[in-house]
């Protein structure tokens, strides 16, 4: 079994000590953490659960204790970490939390299915657990932005501190990268679009180390389909897909090429509150107004655009009706103030010309997503077209016991339970009016949203957390190793 998660207190405080101690303590780090929360951040595993920040970043566990967790056997295991990317888009606003995704396993040949998402926030996660048993983690970050970023750096050092050997300096397309591609045990790519430094880097040792490489897809837009991409995804020793959803929809694409085969986060009601005042405040949102949140890049592809207009019409229903319900607001999270796109100038036009701009909040990108789960009341999840591939922010709000207003899209699906732990609608225009509907709902029926909450929180103890992942990814790394090793010795 996994090293079960410190309580909040702990993980703050670094030990044992008064429970009033413990608490002033956490409440000053949340509320200057609150006071800068569009910085980038890792609120939820820095301040809420982080073993390794306990004992020292680059800490891993001792005999004992590594024998204890399902992934011990990668001790002393050299695993190279392939990133596309590492940057706030990359990143989809998600924070690093002990949150991980993962209730099932559809194990075919070599096409299995882990609920994960995040891009390379999840590959930092993996990346962390894999150095606490102390294994030998190397990362290599294909495309780097020659700008300073802040947020990069950050998540760099973040790394580096953990004990994370990050190649990031060096050419990812140097001869570095090659030795440590071929000494590795393991070599994980992460996203579909990683496929594309095989053969530039690697050139004649692409047969050599295709056996052990484990492919982390979280990709499911048709384009990630080309062949420079994915090209030798049926030679690897295992592929990684988010959710079944995304799974079918790759093994249907590719199916000439491929064979069939938190919870410590939020449960200090003081800091919580601490957190949602905080926040309120600085929105201009009262205590007894209902706030509904969309969290994730501004893009069409999220669907922003798709909820104002819900918004709007289910303010239009709640005055035609002549219902009775605290005042709705509405919070987009994932602006970008300094370089606003022509879709984002098109929502706060459209926020204006409906009259709505009063109850209509935008806030710039960030990866402290935690405070603004505390202060709001409904998570809405509305990503477009295929939907989430599956949606870490989705699990975020659980953890949170907020009710979601998904679409009936994508991984969403198997996150939300319709009528349960929140409510689904169609993608597309068509989803605009029973969304709509929806959030009337929910605005109306504060038992209902409690209710809906509550059993979101505990589908996330049953089957999201960190030592459900740990189990389940250690089965997948152990094939492909079992594999690698087969294919050595032959």
């Amino acid at each position: 079994m996994a090293k079960p998660p410190l309580s909040v207190a702990a993980a703050v405080a670094g030990g044992r000590g008064s429970a009033h101690h413990r608490n002033r303590l956490l409440l000053l780090i949340l509320v200057a953490v609150a006071a800068s929360a569009s910085t980038a951040g890792f609120l939820l595993r820095g301040a809420l659960r982080d073993p390794c920040d306990a004992r020292g970043d680059s800490a891993a566990l001792t005999g004992a204790e590594a024998a204890g967790s399902p992934l011990e056997f990668m001790r002393s295991k050299l695993v190279l970490l392939v990133s596309h990317e590492l940057s706030l888009s990359g990143l989809d606003l998600n924070p690093v939390s002990h949150l991980f995704i993962l209730p099932c396993i559809v194990k075919p040949i070599n096409l299995y299915t882990l609920f994960l998402a995040g891009g390379p926030l999840l590959l930092m996660e993996l990346a962390f657990l894999l150095r606490r048993v102390g294994s030998q983690v190397v990362w290599i970050t294909n495309q780097r932005s020659e700008e300073t970023n802040d947020i990069t750096y950050s998540l760099e050092h973040k790394m580096l501190n953990h004990g994370v050997q990050v190649q990031m300096v060096l050419p990812a397309r140097g001869q570095e990268a090659v030795d440590a591609a071929r000494k590795a045990d393991l070599v994980i790519l992460n996203t579909a679009v990683a496929g594309k430094w095989l053969d530039p880097v690697l050139k004649d040792h692409v047969p050599e180390v295709l056996p052990k490489i484990l492919w982390w897809i979280h990709e499911m837009r048709g384009h990630y389909f080309k062949l420079e991409y994915v090209k030798h995804l049926p030679f690897v020793a295992g592929a990684m897909i988010d959710s079944h959803t995304t799974a079918e929809y790759w093994k249907s694409r590719t199916s000439d090429r491929l064979n069939k085969e938190l919870m410590e986060v939020a449960e200090d009601s003081v800091a919580r509150r601490v957190l949602r005042e905080h926040i309120r405040e600085s929105l201009g949102v009262r205590n007894e107004d209902i706030l509904f949140a969309i969290i994730n890049s501004v893009s069409r592809g999220k669907g922003q655009d798709l909820f104002l207009q819900a918004f709007y019409q289910s303010l239009q229903l709640i005055q035609q009706q002549k219902l009775k319900v605290p005042v709705l607001h509405a919070v987009v999270v994932g602006s970008d103030l300094n370089a606003q796109t022509k879709f984002e100038t098109q929502l706060r036009d459209f926020v204006v010309k409906s009259g709505i701009h009063a109850r209509v909040h935008f806030v710039n990108k960030t990866l402290a997503v935690a405070p603004y789960l505390a202060a709001i009341d409904v998570l809405v999840q509305n990503s477009q077209a295929r939907g989430e591939c599956f949606g870490r922010i989705t699990i975020e709000a659980m953890a949170f016991k907020l009710p979601v207003l998904g679409t009936a899209a994508g991984g969403t699906t198997e996150i939300v339970v319709d009528g349960s732990t929140g409510l689904l609608h169609p993608a597309g225009k068509e989803g605009v009016a029973p969304l709509a509907k929806n959030i009337v709902r929910l605005a109306s029926h504060a038992e209902q949203r409690v209710a809906m909450g509550k059993k979101g929180y505990d589908r996330v103890k049953e089957m999201f957390m960190e030592h459900h992942m740990a189990g389940r990814i250690a089965a997948v790394l152990k094939e492909v190793l079992k594999k690698s090793q087969g294919h050595s010795h032959s």
